[in-house]
């Protein structure tokens, strides 16, 4: 089996090196870049399975490195933020990041969440239980093994942070959704994430849709409870 390769971008070098070392101890393939811009350059040169990137980086830091990113590619984005820095953490999730780890962090976590979003990838990949692969729900169509979700035809780019999230409310409309419930279908129930990332996830889910359907409204907020599809 072909190892994963992990881009690691960060600027202390220190980090460069014993997170590579710890990673490929575990099987990974690594790249490592130490500014936006070369990781930008190589990424786009040599695709990788997925980023783990540091925010503050000289040349192009790691909020303009995602936002290059996410016009060329939907791969699989951790951010490492700084210490109780929830800015940060908000906004990497706005332009698209999967998930987020505070500095210091250990390694052993790092390569739990790195293996905890490759399986996510391989289960949005996965068929279903009809064994197509496709869902359709009204306007709605989500095809799983080749990760497209499309509305009224059009085609919405979807993290798989996203796709994991609408799959869970799509796959049984009308029915409410815990964050709890949502958080166990997008990142596993080894990970806990706070309520305000799956609340990030959904208001940008909501956005994207909206850019293509100003009356789109089928992710629903029960307030106190949670998420729903809304019913055809």
């Amino acid at each position: 089996m072909t190892p994963n390769k992990i881009a690691l971008v960060d600027d202390d070098r220190n980090i460069l090196t014993s997170v590579s070392i710890a990673l490929e101890s575990e099987g990974f393939k690594v790249v490592t870049y130490n500014d936006g811009e070369s990781a930008l350059q190589g990424m786009t040169a040599n695709p990788v399975d997925l980023a783990v990137l540091d925010i503050k980086m000289p040349r192009m830091d790691g909020m303009e490195l995602l936002q290059k990113l996410r016009k060329q590619t939907r791969l699989p984005v951790i951010f490492l933020t700084s210490k109780d820095d929830e800015v940060d953490e908000l906004m990497g999730l706005r332009l698209g990041a999967d998930d987020y780890i505070r500095k210091p962090f250990s390694q052993r976590l790092l390569i739990e969440r790195i293996r905890t979003l490759l399986r996510r990838v391989e289960l949005e990949q996965a068929p279903p239980e009809t064994g197509e692969g496709i869902m359709i729900r009204g306007d709605l169509r989500l095809d799983a093994n080749r990760h497209v979700c499309t509305w009224k035809g059009d085609e919405v780019p979807l993290t798989v942070t996203e796709f994991l999230i609408l799959r869970a409310l799509a796959t049984r409309p009308g029915m409410v959704k815990s964050r709890d419930q949502l958080m166990d279908a997008a990142y596993g129930e080894s990970i806990y994430v706070d309520d305000r990332t799956i609340d990030s996830h959904i208001k940008r889910l909501r956005r994207k849709f909206r850019q293509l359907d100003d009356e789109f409204g089928q992710i629903e907020t029960l307030y106190g409870v949670g998420y729903r599809y809304k019913d055809e």
